[in-house]
């Protein structure tokens, strides 16, 4: 099979590019300049709101499928750019989809976010794809348009609950703590770990486990239809970063910084993932397995 990747250099399409190449098969895509190029795919620079360019591109590789990854992610930094969130997630979704149609993807699978839930009470976990998205952020907000556009065209949509792995941008909770602690190891600075919102819970998957499931509902993904990624377990903040600073071995002070907490922020989410497992779907890589990656990453073991 043949991917078309947007966002082919981010956390997760530079890994799903490799995934590829090393199954045999093809991935193409768009990025923004700033990360490296997978050297195993054909790449384009090009920004998803210029929609000539993304129309070349998709005429030029001619994939199987789309895979539609580019987007700004980071809840906390949506409060402050909202324009810029609207602009990339929503009008960029919709530039996407028509550029697909137009070049003739099979299929197109669009990849949102378990915010789109919203605050959830513990006698509804884990959630189903079945409720109503109740978006809580501006981020949350721009995927849940996104979404609308992308079933209103029979896209496959995918609710990925927390991806986590090498590779993830310091701005996230979990790396940020592990390049923290990394520091502390080699006397950079002092022993504090500056943090946020520790009480929130979320539904952690390997971002290796979502490799395969983007790669399966590109190919047996039903259009029109809504699968959550998720392990069906929610874990504190707290927890993991506790796990982490068990795996690291250096010890530190816990410091909240106003700085890091959210204007609204999700207490738990926790998925079920029953209609992706019925495709066959199984994670394979737990939250450890994540934690251990990154605390290699941010020591400098393994490439970031």
């Amino acid at each position: 099979m043949h991917l078309f990747i947007t966002g082919i250099t981010g956390f997760v399409g530079a890994r799903l590019a490799a995934w590829l190449a090393a199954r045999g098969e093809r991935a193409s895509g768009i990025y923004v300049a700033g990360r490296p190029t997978p050297a195993t795919a054909d790449c384009w620079e090009v920004d998803l709101l210029d929609r000539a360019a993304l129309g070349a591109a998709l005429e030029r590789s001619r994939p199987d499928a789309v895979v539609h990854l580019a987007a700004l992610s980071h809840v906390g930094s949506s409060w402050r750019r909202m324009g810029d969130y609207f602009q990339v997630n929503v009008l960029g979704s919709e530039h996407l989809l028509d550029a697909a149609a137009a070049h003739g993807a099979r299929r197109v699978v669009v990849a949102s976010s378990a915010e789109v839930y919203g605050a959830v009470g513990e006698d509804e976990l884990p959630i189903g794809e079945q409720r109503s998205p109740a978006p809580a952020s501006p981020y949350a907000l721009t995927k849940a348009a996104a979404e609308r556009l992308a079933l209103a065209r029979g896209a496959v949509v995918v609710r990925s609950f927390n991806l986590v792995g090498a590779g993830q941008a310091a701005s996230f909770a979990l790396p940020s703590f592990a390049r923290q602690l990394a520091a502390v190891e080699r006397g950079e600075s002092e022993p504090v770990i500056r943090v946020g919102n520790l009480s929130a819970r979320r539904d952690f998957v390997h971002v290796a486990d979502a490799l395969a499931a983007y790669r399966l509902l590109a190919e047996d993904g039903v259009p029109g239809e809504v699968y959550n990624l998720a392990s069906g377990e929610a874990t504190s903040i707290r927890q993991a970063l506790d796990r982490l600073m068990a795996v690291s071995g250096v010890d530190a002070e816990v410091v909240v910084d106003e700085a890091r907490l959210r204007p609204v922020d999700v207490p738990v989410l926790a998925g079920d993932a029953a209609k992706l497992r019925a495709l066959g779907w199984r994670p394979e890589h737990t939250l450890d397995d994540a934690l251990a990656e990154l605390w290699a990453e941010a020591r400098g073991e393994v490439p970031a």
